[in-house]
């Protein structure tokens, strides 16, 4: 895959155990966008990229989670 063009936070949130995890459009040259969901602890950092079909796939179970564990 070629370089990013644009890195673009989207939102910055702290979770449990002391992480954040940083919410960031990326945009390639090949007129791609990807969510990265950037974890970080301490000094680690841990980088996760999903285009629009994974996105999908991950809201519908973060969906299902929610309306179970909502209560």
């Amino acid at each position: 895959m070629n370089i990013h063009n644009n890195v673009t936070n989207l939102k910055v949130i702290n979770v449990p155990w002391n992480k954040t995890v940083t919410l960031q459009n990326i945009s390639y040259e090949e007129n791609l966008n990807m969510l990265r969901f950037r974890i970080q602890e301490g000094k680690r950092f841990t980088d996760l990229e999903l285009d629009f079909q994974s996105l999908e796939k991950l809201n519908t179970v973060l969906s299902d989670w929610l309306a179970v564990n909502s209560g």
